[in-house]
């Protein structure tokens, strides 16, 4: 009963909490129709010709991920699609009217080139991988005119059917090269359309368009389109070289889409796209990365379907793509390599940074040059130096002055202290709540509630420091100033909050970085909220509402992008965290919940934080405080009831049938081999799977210790993702299936004997045979010892890795499919031998694997493969 005994100032309080969750709610509404694009009615089939229809660019992902299915390198799958995209570009070369020219080429690549992926150094030589490419130009123009190129692949990881990855980019690609000679529209520079067929092996088809076809020194612009999911936000995630691309796309997008901050962050997130070819490591071509980013749970499983893809976002797409691709084919800064190396050439000026760009709810795009950001982002802060002169001018006092920077700094500090408890309390909580629980990420298929967790924690976070300021003392005289401690405290509350910002801005833009604009909107929102809330104390008092709304509400259009921004960031991470490695014991298990608490954490500090120097003093209320608490305690507690997976959020486990072999045709042991990407461990997994368990173990008691591990070196054939994995396990099987499957196994073999060079180098000169494998992915050559040379890459060796504990060795990834063996030399500086470690990855499936397979309940996503080891010394 004492509970609802509340005095006027909780009353108050619980008024203006309760209101700010109706204006934070509606702007998540309003969040969420933009990033699942609610506001973009697609087009049915029967939309006019001169239109991008999302229904007719949809039955082509049907038919790609539907009726070809998976389109993986070495199976049919992927042949088959590169006959469907030939086809429907072939039609459409026929109905092309006169004044259109249509070249449509199928080139088959092969290379061989070092890159770094994932941190690691790695070699990749490949063969007989299949691009696609139409250009569409006048009749009237040349072969060496300046082109625009639009890339999309269509090739798909092991086990998924690829609509949205890549699927959803194929078939934009194709409505678009419709739309483009339905329109009548004349291009006024050719117009080239890549199909490439090798992007999950770490972007081969596009390195070799850039370093075979006739083309490539045509490209002046390019536009990469990818998918990390099926749909919703479509957002430009790297832009570059230099401003022109992000230029183009901020006048020309229907739908704008892009923040700069993404591409700060982008070399962090685990994986990569082609744009480093067309942009960076093999071109210096200006560009954009244009990425589907949700539906993160369905990325490289079997769950990405035509059904998953959402609703308006290849309209969007389609719609940006074709006034985007008019926009380059018009712009006088389309420029061939030439052309772009003479410009380089005679000029001395130097390249303009990375500009500093954001939408705003995908209505329009804010873009200004990393010059002008250096103007626009220190005026604040000039500001906020100025202030305690300006404020202090009437009483002609340097003391005075002093003491008003004074404390402005404690109010910075103070505001320091409040974000950062909004991100350590949450963590601390969530650590707290898995030492009582069975198992983590009980938010990932729920992702309401993580918010329901730690938002309000964090909020008690951010409270904290107000709390606590009550009994700071002030610097300034309040009999001088005439002024009370309450108006005092309120200044240095706001002018500390507002130089917070402003550092962080700062500080960014001094770190090369381009997400300052995220601070430095938060305080130039907060200039006219506080003119308009000193204004209005005048009339209504520090302590009327009416006051706290006159503050409030300027900064609506801020607080709305805001909850924009940051639940996009914090929806993106939640679905990214069932992939992003199963890290080992005993901190590991505690991982993605820490992370996710503090990304809720900062969002909540940066949505709430301006707000928080005037509403703080409403809401640091002892009973607001313990509703927040509770609100925080009761979601964790219930959390326990909530199952971490679903069909719609479903558990990935990669599974391996591994075979260790010795020479073409002996067996030395076999085994299934399981593995995990996320916290939740095996035993979780098996747990939930007791058919597998029987299957594999019998009755008996299954855990750690009592089966075997299997350590990162088996599973070497997919390296470097082999890295994500801790505490994988293996199970011994019998060696019927595979003998009665495959007649012959891989085998390397030394072609004549070693040869020394005049500089003492000892020459291996070896042959590598697939043997009867059937659909080959990839085979992986991981070498130790005194290698100095080898006939890859141009012969330059790349810098040595470690897998899991073993020796610094040098890998190289083989890929391609082909009749002949694979042929090639090793140099050693020593007389100490060189060791092979051979790891190949076959999709194809025993009807042991798919029975085992088979047995996971639905909301688990299997990926399966059979994976075939042997070592050898030279």
């Amino acid at each position: 009963m004492s509970f609802v005994r509340l005095s006027a100032g909780d009353v108050a309080g619980f008024k203006v909490l309760f209101t700010l969750m109706i204006l934070y709610g509606v702007s998540s509404y309003f969040a969420y129709s933009a990033i699942h694009m609610k506001f973009v009615a697609p087009l049915a089939a029967d939309a006019p010709l001169d239109r991008f229809s999302e229904a007719r660019a949809i039955e082509h992902v049907r038919v790609l991920a539907e009726e070809i299915g998976g389109r993986q390198v070495g199976t049919p799958g992927l042949q088959q699609a590169a006959e469907y995209i030939k086809k429907q570009l072939e039609l459409l070369k026929e109905r092309a009217g006169s004044n259109i020219r249509i070249e449509i080429e199928e080139t088959v690549v092969n290379g061989s080139f070092n890159m770094m992926f994932l941190g690691n150094s790695l070699s990749l030589t490949y063969r007989n991988h299949t691009n696609i490419a139409m250009r569409i130009s006048s009749v009237d123009s040349q072969e060496s005119d300046p082109s625009v190129l639009l890339n999309g692949h269509f090739d798909t990881p092991p086990g998924s059917p690829g609509a949205g990855d890549c699927g959803s980019c194929v078939a934009s690609l194709l409505e678009l090269a419709r739309l483009g000679i339905d329109s009548g529209w004349t291009p006024p520079r050719p117009i080239i359309f890549l199909f490439n067929g090798a992007e999950e092996l770490f972007m081969l088809g596009s390195h070799g368009f850039m370093t075979t076809h006739r083309w490539r020194d045509t490209i002046g612009a390019f536009i990469d389109i990818e998918a990390s999911g099926t749909g919703g936000f479509d957002l430009v995630c790297q832009s570059g070289p230099g401003s022109w691309p992000s230029s183009v796309y901020a006048q020309s997008a229907i739908y704008p889409m892009a923040n700069s901050a993404a591409q700060d962050v982008f070399g962090a997130v685990p994986g990569d796209t082609d744009y480093r070819m067309f942009a960076t490591d093999y071109g210096d071509i200006p560009g954009l990365d244009i990425i589907f980013l949700l539906g993160g749970y369905y990325y490289h499983t079997s769950y990405d379907t035509v059904d998953r893809l959402l609703p308006g976002s290849m309209q969007a797409r389609g719609d940006n793509l074709f006034s985007l691709m008019k926009a380059f084919a018009n712009s006088s800064n389309l420029l061939t390599a030439q052309e772009r190396k003479s410009l380089r050439d005679s000029t001395s000026q130097p390249k303009g940074g990375r500009p500093i760009y954001f939408d705003y709810f995908a209505r329009f795009l804010v873009l200004y040059s990393r010059r002008q950001a250096l103007v626009y982002h220190t005026i604040p802060f000039a500001i906020f130096l100025l202030m305690p002169l300006l404020l202090r001018l009437p009483t002609g006092s340097l003391y005075t002055s002093f003491n008003s920077y004074c404390d402005f700094l404690k109010g910075l500090l103070c505001h320091a202290c409040g974000i950062t408890f909004a991100i350590l309390l949450p963590i601390s909580l969530s650590i707290l709540r898995l030492l009582f629980s069975g198992h983590s990420m009980n938010w990932f298929a729920n992702p309401v509630l993580a918010f329901l967790m730690f938002v309000p924690c964090s909020i008690v976070g951010l409270l904290a420091p107000t709390i606590i300021w009550r009994e700071i003392p002030l610097s300034q005289d309040v009999m001088t100033l005439a002024l009370s401690r309450e108006e005092l405290a309120d200044e240095a509350r706001f002018w500390g909050a507002f130089g917070f910002y402003n550092l962080l801005t700062l500080a960014s833009l001094a770190s090369g970085l381009s997400g300052g604009f995220i601070t430095f909107f938060l305080s130039v929102s907060m200039l006219p909220s506080w003119i308009f809330y000193r204004l209005s104390i005048k009339t209504f008092g520090h302590q009327s509402l009416r006051s706290a709304a006159s503050y409030v509400i300027p900064l609506v259009p801020c607080i709305m992008y805001s909850v924009y921004f940051g639940g996009f960031l914090a929806v993106f991470v939640i679905e990214k965290m069932g992939m992003t490695g199963s890290h080992p014991p005993p901190y590991g298990y505690f991982v993605p919940d820490a992370i996710v608490a503090a990304v809720v954490g900062l969002v909540t500090g940066w949505c709430l934080g301006p707000c928080i120097p005037v509403v703080g003093k409403w809401l640091a209320k002892p009973r607001i405080i313990q509703v927040l608490l509770h609100g925080s305690v009761i979601a964790m507690a219930l959390s326990s009831q909530f199952f971490p997976y679903s069909n719609d959020a479903p558990k990935r486990v990669v599974f391996q049938h591994t075979v260790q072999t010795i020479d073409a045709d002996q067996v030395l042991e076999v085994s299934f081999d399981f593995a995990v990407v996320d916290s939740n461990s095996l035993m979780f997994v098996f747990h939930h799977a007791p058919d597998v368990v029987k299957e594999l173990y019998g009755d008996k008691e299954l855990s750690f210790d009592t089966v075997p591990e299997s350590n990162t070196q088996r599973w070497t054939g997919i390296l470097p993702i082999n890295a994500l994995f801790s505490r994988s396990l293996k199970f011994p099987t019998t060696t019927a299936e595979i003998m009665k499957e495959y007649s012959n196994f891989p085998l390397l073999t030394s072609q004549i004997s070693p040869s020394i060079s005049t500089k003492g180098s000892r020459r291996v000169n070896l042959e590598f045979s697939l043997g009867s494998l059937k659909e080959v992915w990839v085979a992986v050559l991981n070498i130790t010892g005194p290698l100095s040379n080898w006939s890859f890459a141009d012969n330059i060796v790349p810098a040595p890795l470690r897998i899991g504990n073993g020796p610094p060795s040098y890998a190289c990834r083989l890929s391609g499919t082909g009749h002949e063996n694979w042929t090639f030399w090793l140099e050693a500086n020593t007389s100490e031998p060189l060791r092979i470690d051979v790891a190949v990855l076959d999709l194809h499936l025993t009807e042991q694997t798919k029975k085992l397979k088979g047995l996971f309940p639905s909301w688990m996503d299997v990926t399966a493969f059979t994976s075939f080891l042997s070592s050898y010394t030279f």
